[in-house]
């Protein structure tokens, strides 16, 4: 019994010690086998085996160094006292090295996990960096010292001086005993060779601090300047100073341990005062140069400075390539223009996706587990036709079944996932001002084939399911049935063997692991959330924030999501986010809504940043990318934000005018939602003045600083070989031409739609005012606003029932937006003649009628308010005079708009056209 007892202990702590390992790594195991699902083990294994080298580099480091210094400790401790006076535990040398060696072992732990955490990226990239072919103006170093050498530079001397520090505040307490750094000579060797470390590692961050005046504009502790990079301050005091500063560290430091060596314990302080007076100094000098010397003459000394930053922010985010020209807004807009440019007017966006978001999810769920997360807009050829479109994929919410459904089967096996999405042009409405649907339906219908209509991937926060299992996976409904489906990719995780007893201890899921519904064919799929998903596989590239759906060509459906690379150390560069300076839109990425399949294309190959990570993970991207996919291309908005707000100085190229911000631009406001609201970049179809057909343009335009008048707008092309030119076009300063907050105030100071608009508020109604939309065609501007209203109806759908159409001093609000033009032509050109073969539908009404209608609305609108009055004050009998007088007026306009027998004019035939107002 005594011999299988003590076998049975031993396998038993076997057992534990396997288990507990198990546990340990478990994580690591289970995400070794889902980037392996995936496709990426390699690069996983990059990042790990990276992670794995500096945690052993950081152990080593820590551990040795703790067991050094104990060790040191134990041994001055065993010189100085007799054995008597220390405890056994100083004394044993079995215990006190135990006790040296557990100590190293916990505080190795902590360093292993403090460098592999931090050290990792900037180590990787320290080894495998590309050059930037830019060098800097002062130091003449290519940018890569700056992104990839100095990071790891200052990571390591980081690293080793906070180390020193913490042992040299161990080992001041612990040779504070009976005062021990006054009378052991060992002590003092100890002290003073943790000093001088820290002396030399304080002297080599001196050394390299010019460098980092490149990439501030800070110049001391309590002043910035002008210049983001290197300023006169900083080149006259700040710089000297560093270098300053490193000798007397160095000094000191010699100075320190021979003044501990002879007993001058006094004297030891003052090196330590000496260095401190040296920076008080320095700061003190660099404030009396930017007060005195800088400040009054502040572009003559800061001018060569000011030209670099300039130079190098243009160059840092692109804005050196910008295509500039002249717009004339003039006003030439008329019949010809606007048939010249029809495919522009065809896609003029009179939907905001806000609005048509409530209205997807109102009319095209269709059950209430469905959801469209998003509105997102895109462009297709349809039937040879390019058309802007919006489109949103219908995804599964099961936090929205019925609470008796919300079992662990349907959440888990069932209900895995969404199904097709709703497409629907920007332009077209139907009669009741609801979205002309393009694709609609389930299952889907409409303009485009979706072959593939199953949304297991997508943007709403789903949960890991198990698919091909003993139950059938809900599709779509249909009448009084479910259509159900399986899963037919190999892209999940095979639950065969171990897998599942892993995964369930991954997801904490007992049933996961007995539930007999799940089989040898079974696969799991996790992290279903597109966003989790790539951040999951490539977590050091950055994600834009709005990802959206898009059709292949041969009916499949994928998400499109912008990656980019982004850095700090860029000289002379302006940040445009905390300390980041430099961004790149280097990647897309698609992850096909199917089968999760992610693929991380390259766009800007040449770009230094994106070569030093293919160098890291040369198996994670992909340079071909299909024609199906490139075609849906869009220029991330959140990139071209950053670009806008950084290009309302970087403008300037006179340096004078720069200094001065004398020319600052600025993004202007808008009504939207009934308020005022900074505009958001938007996407058009447009064809630019050098173009020959229609393309997709990203732009924004600008007003001048504290003025309402437009100064220029700014684009980027998103199709085909142009895909990312970027282009300003300036308006004449010396003429005004309306930006989009004056055409809001104008709108709102006409009588005539402000009396009507006032009108659709009351009695429970909401006016809702869309997106203004700026529209370049050919030399002048167009502008373009829908108007939804909603009843207070919670369940009510928002719908257009008007669009404004304005143009230099004309504004006209119709029932649509080609009825508005129509309308707004024949004021501006009333000697045209209208369209062939419009009939009495498109025939612009005399504008005299027009006049009269608006008339006898305000007249109404009087009435009105009187007849509320009246009620309120509870005159019922006028208010019932004022109410058959309302009612006298209508029947008279309705008998006056009656079509009248058409009579002939003698020598001339019948015009349609409106006189000029």
């Amino acid at each position: 019994m005594k011999k299988f007892g003590g076998w049975f202990g031993k396998i038993a702590l076997v057992v534990v010690v396997l288990l507990v390992l198990t546990l340990l790594s478990l994580s690591w195991i289970t995400e070794y086998i889902w980037m392996g699902s995936v496709g990426y083990q390699d690069s996983y294994m990059t990042i790990l085996t990276s992670k794995f080298m500096l945690g052993i580099v950081g152990f080593i480091l820590f551990a040795v160094c703790t067991y050094i210094t104990f060790s040191w400790v134990r041994k001055s401790y065993l010189r100085h006292f007799t054995e008597g006076q220390l405890p056994t535990l100083v004394t044993s040398k079995k215990w006190s090295r135990s006790l040296v060696l557990l100590l190293a072992l916990i505080i190795g732990l902590i360093g292993s996990t403090i460098v592999q955490g931090i050290g990792w990226e900037p180590w990787l990239k320290f080894l495998n960096y590309e050059p930037f072919g830019v060098s800097d103006p002062h130091f003449d170093r290519d940018v890569s010292f700056y992104m990839f050498v100095l990071p790891f530079i200052e990571f390591a001397l980081s690293t080793v001086l906070g180390l020193a520090i913490f042992f040299l505040f161990v080992e001041i307490g612990l040779y504070s005993v009976f005062t021990m750094y006054r009378t052991s000579r060992t002590a003092q060797v100890h002290l003073g060779t943790t000093l001088a470390i820290i002396g030399v590692l304080l002297a080599a961050q001196h050394v390299f601090e010019p460098f980092y005046s490149l990439l501030t504009n800070r110049v001391n502790v309590a002043q910035q300047s002008v210049v983001h990079g290197l300023s006169y301050t900083d080149d006259v005091i700040n710089n000297p100073a560093s270098y300053v500063l490193a000798g007397v560290a160095l000094l000191g430091t010699i100075w320190v341990i021979i003044s501990l060596f002879r007993g001058k314990w006094k004297s030891m302080i003052l090196p330590i005062i000496l260095y401190i007076v040296v920076g008080i100094v320095a700061q003190g000098a660099s404030m009396i140069v930017q007060n005195f010397v800088v400040s009054p003459n502040e572009f003559s000394k800061e001018r060569p400075y000011l030209e670099e930053n300039l130079a190098m922010t243009r160059t840092a985010y692109e804005l050196e390539d910008m295509t500039e020209a002249q717009h004339p807004g003039a006003d030439t807009l008329d019949r010809e223009m606007v048939e010249r440019n029809q495919d522009t007017i065809n896609n003029v966006r009179i939907n905001d996706s806000r609005p048509i978001l409530d209205v997807y999810n109102q009319l095209q769920t269709f059950r209430t587990y469905y959801e469209f997360n998003d509105i997102d807009i895109d462009r297709y050829n349809i039937d040879g036709e390019y058309q802007q479109v919006f489109l949103g994929a219908r995804e599964l919410n099961t936090s929205d079944l019925p609470s008796q459904a919300q079992t662990w089967v349907n959440q888990n096996l069932r209900y895995t996932h969404g199904y097709g999405l709703a497409m629907s042009n920007v332009h077209e409405i139907t009669p009741q001002g609801q979205p002309e649907y393009m694709v609609q339906n389930l299952p889907p219908q409409g303009e485009l084939e979706i072959t593939r209509p199953q949304v297991y991937f997508g943007e709403e926060q789903y949960d890991t399911v198990v698919v091909n299992s003993g139950v059938d996976e809900f599709d779509y409904p249909s009448g009084d049935e479910n259509k159900s489906n399986r899963f037919e990719a190999d892209t999940g995780i095979p639950l065969l063997g171990i897998n599942r007893a892993l995964f369930a201890l991954d997801e904490g899921s007992f049933r996961l692991f007995v539930s007999d519904q799940v089989t040898g064919d079974s696969q799991m799929l996790q992290t279903r959330n597109i966003m989790d998903r790539v951040e999951r596989i490539a977590p050091f590239l950055q994600y834009d924030e709005d990802p959206y759906i898009f059709v292949r060509d041969d009916g499949t459906m994928a998400w499109m999501i912008d990656a980019y690379v982004t850095e700090s150390n860029y000289p002379y560069s302006e940040a445009y986010e905390g300390s980041k300076n430099y961004i790149r839109n280097s990647v897309k990425v698609t992850v096909d809504a199917y089968t999760g399949e992610t693929t991380f294309y390259v766009v800007d190959p040449d770009e230094p940043l994106l070569q030093t990570y293919r160098n890291i993970f040369p198996e994670l991207f992909t340079e071909e990318v299909p024609e199906d996919v490139r075609n849906h291309f869009r220029y991330p908005i959140d990139l071209f934000k950053v670009q806008s707000q950084l290009y309302q100085t970087y403008h300037m190229t006179n340096l004078e005018v720069f200094y001065n911000r004398e020319d600052y631009w600025e993004i202007p406001t808008e009504k939207y939602f009934n308020e005022d609201v900074t505009m958001e970049p938007y996407y058009v179809t447009m064809r630019l003045p050098e173009a020959e057909e229609e393309e997709f343009v990203l732009m924004t335009p600008f007003t001048p600083r504290n003025r309402q008048n437009m100064i220029a707008w700014m684009g980027v092309r998103n199709d085909g070989d142009n895909y990312g030119d970027m282009m300003v076009y300036e308006f004449p300063k010396q003429e005004n031409v309306y930006g989009p907050q004056q055409i809001e105030n104008r709108i709102n100071q006409d009588s005539d739609i402000s009396q009507q608009l006032n009108l659709w508020s009351q009695g429970g109604s909401e006016v809702i005012r869309g997106n203004l939309l700026v529209l370049p065609i050919e030399d002048t501007i167009l502008y373009a606003e829908p108007i939804y209203i909603k009843s207070s109806n919670e369940t009510s759908l928002p719908e257009v029932k008007q669009v404004i159409v304005a143009y230099q001093n004309q504004i006209v609000m119709e029932p649509t937006f080609d009825r508005a033009l129509e309308v707004l032509l024949s004021r501006i050109d009333p000697d045209s003649e209208a369209p062939e073969g419009e009939g009495e539908q498109g025939e612009t009404p005399d504008t005299g009628e027009m006049l009269e209608s608006s008339q006898v609305l305000q007249q109404v609108s009087d009435l009105f308010d009187q007849y509320q009055e009246q009620t309120s004050e509870g005159n019922y009998q006028e208010a019932g005079r004022i109410m058959e007088e309302i009612q006298s007026l209508l029947e008279e306009a309705q008998q006056e708009q009656q079509p009248s027998e058409p009579t002939e004019v003698e020598g001339e035939e019948e015009s349609t056209d409106s006189p000029e107002e």
